[in-house]
């Protein structure tokens, strides 16, 4: 809508992707802080309760009666900025809706299984789970390969130059980098706010990524990969960040509320986009290193417990780990916090070391 305003009015300042990205971070913010509380007071009425597994810290225990499911509200939050502030014939701008949509319908699915208390309690299967995932991420990648030609050229930080082109392996590699991004996150959400600040880092670094990678001058003063067209995918990152804020308001410790699968899985699928559009799919690692952390000690564990027969943590994924140790939730969170700060630092850094 904002830049239409440039378009067919000539309002200058809504042609610029910095103003219109901050317009939708703050339309995010507000409409998350607005309709959350709303949201909060269904979801006890409709007795959506967090599940909590037997198997669970026994902390965890308190947060039974925890409404679930606020994914929909930042989500939608986002979407409706997006509409807002975004130029939405930009066909990145599309995909990244798209995108979204598919994850939601899936971590929405999972969740009502999970809260339903019938047949499908545990909510949608792993490999189920995994289908849906690896579908929408397969479309979606496809659709940049065979209709936007998105490049295919696979960058390293700290390199000028491609090391090689991925052709048509990249469908497969970018449906990968999606997935596992997503469940990524999905792992990491197990304490309040664990992965919600993390993601705001995550999607600011991406946005300012995006953005030099969009913009023709700033990409070869850099010596960053040029692509032109994605920079409009930092008012998507920018919303995210927004929306992610407004929803940490409810889900800061004690949470009020908790995001559920409808919001970790599209969280985690966006990044994975973004990272994908900016040429960063490997930066990523630095980006969502407590996301990293999370899913490796969980593969680890399995791999010690079956090869073995030996537990490496005492439980995973790693949060539960320090909660066995007697770790308080909120220092848990916040030294989560402050690694995710600190290696989105590093990762910015790589920008200037080329």
């Amino acid at each position: 809508m904002f830049y239409w305003l440039y378009s067919f009015y000539g309002v200058n300042i809504f042609h610029y992707i910095t103003v219109r990205a901050l317009i939708g971070f703050f339309i995010a913010f507000l409409l998350t802080i607005v309709m959350m509380p709303s949201f909060i007071r269904w979801a006890k009425s409709k007795k959506m309760k967090q599940p909590i597994y037997a198997l669970a810290p026994e902390t965890h225990q308190g947060k039974k009666n925890t409404p679930t499911m606020g994914g929909l509200v930042f989500m939608s939050a986002t979407l409706l900025a997006v509409l807002l502030s975004a130029k939405m014939d930009d066909l990145y701008v599309l995909s990244s809706i798209f995108l979204m949509l598919g994850f939601m319908a899936i971590g929405l699915t999972d969740d009502i299984g999970k809260i339903s208390g019938g047949k499908n309690e545990l909510g949608l299967s792993a490999r189920g789970k995994l289908y849906g995932q690896f579908f929408v991420g397969v479309v979606i990648s496809s659709f940049m390969f065979f209709y936007l030609d998105f490049p295919t050229s696979f960058y390293l930080p700290f390199f000028k130059s491609p090391l090689f082109d991925m052709g048509i392996f990249a469908i497969p590699f970018w449906a990968l980098v999606i997935v596992a991004a997503s469940n990524a996150v999905n792992i990491t959400d197990g304490l309040d706010g664990l992965a919600t600040v993390p993601s705001v880092f995550a999607f600011f670094s991406l946005g300012i990524l995006i953005y030099i990678t969009g913009n023709a001058v700033l990409s070869s003063y850099l010596f960053m990969p040029k692509v032109i067209g994605v920079g409009e995918l930092a008012v998507v990152a920018f919303c995210m960040v927004g929306a992610l804020l407004g929803f940490l308001w409810y889900n800061s410790n004690p949470a009020e509320v908790f995001m559920g699968d409808s919001g970790s899985l599209p969280i985690g699928a966006l990044m994975g986009l973004l990272a994908i559009v900016s040429k960063s799919e490997i930066l990523l690692i630095l980006i969502g290193f407590i996301f990293v952390l999370e899913t490796m000690s969980v593969i680890i564990q399995i791999a010690s417990f079956k090869s073995r027969g030996k537990r490496v943590f005492l439980m995973a994924p790693l949060h539960h780990h320090f909660e066995m140790k007697k770790w308080a939730e909120n220092k848990i969170i916040v030294r989560f916090w402050i690694i995710a700060l600190l290696s989105n630092i590093i990762a910015l850094l790589t920008i200037k070391i080329r």
